[in-house]
């Protein structure tokens, strides 16, 4: 082989000798500038051009160049790290990559607020996930008893209740707030709220009881409780947060039709 071919980088005092046409794969990426000497700032020194950067990330960047997909150790932990080396030699499919990595890697928050008040209970729950809101709207139904429809002053007997279904209400797309139990106004022929959470098909007005069936719920959605705020005293609402780590997809995964022998396309180029 040539040794037109092969070229040598110290990068932060760590050697590594690969082929030119390795490096240069994005022709407009500083990484190829370094290497063909458009870059002026980087020097060949004794037959080696000295990067003033972090060898052992670089190379992670090097096996991405030769195998065109990322395998990183179990434990690595550095991903902001080597992202931020990624978009220093404008490898954009990289640090792209690592961005989707660190998107799916965040954990999803939960927040319940739960306040028993009297013969009532209020529920409202927060998450910075509004998929699994949207999961839990689906999920939740109110039952509102309401009277048949009779003339109240000519009957004697209690009257007859059916069940109006509603859904919880959304304030916005990260929460939702519902409340069951009974306001008391028996005399306005005010009914009682269930609240039912599929697949659980059971109406439940006892607040503690929802509670208790919420929390299943989260916790059959892989959220795990990690802190709660309790008040000593006064009428406010105790509040739960849970924490669910999304499993992130394997690095170089890549479900787009991909040109013969590569992994990941070479995108465009600043």
């Amino acid at each position: 082989m040539s040794s037109q071919n092969l070229v040598t980088l110290n990068v932060g005092g760590k050697i590594f000798t690969t082929r030119l046409s390795t490096l240069k794969q994005f022709p407009t990426s500083r990484l190829a500038g370094i290497v063909d000497g458009r870059d002026q700032e980087f020097k060949t020194v004794d037959g080696q051009i000295f990067v003033d950067r972090d060898g052992t990330l670089f190379s992670f960047i090097l096996d991405f160049l030769r195998n065109h997909e990322l395998l990183l150790p179990s434990d690595f932990a550095d991903y902001q790290r080597l992202q931020r080396e990624a978009l220093f030699y404008e490898l954009d499919s990289l640090a792209d990559l690592l961005s989707q990595h660190l998107l799916q890697s965040r954990p999803a928050i939960m927040e319940v607020h739960f306040l028993n008040r009297n013969t009532q209970a209020f529920f409202r729950v927060f998450g910075s996930c509004s998929k699994t809101i949207e999961l839990l709207t689906r999920r939740i139904t109110v039952f509102v008893e309401q009277p048949t429809a009779l003339a109240w002053s000519s009957n004697p007997f209690p009257p007859q209740m059916t069940l109006l279904a509603l859904p919880p209400q959304r304030p916005s797309h990260h929460d939702l707030v519902f409340h069951c139990g009974s306001d008391g106004t028996i005399e306005n022929h005010a009914g009682v709220r269930y609240i039912s959470i599929k697949p659980d098909n059971r109406k439940l007005a006892n607040g503690t009881n929802v509670f208790g069936l919420l929390i299943d719920t989260l916790l059959k959605e892989g959220f795990h409780l990690v802190s709660t705020t309790t008040p000593a005293s006064g009428d406010k609402s105790e509040c739960y947060v849970f924490e669910r780590i999304k499993s992130p997809q394997v690095l170089g995964e890549n479900k787009t039709p991909k040109p013969e022998n590569t992994t990941i396309p070479a995108p465009s180029q600043k």
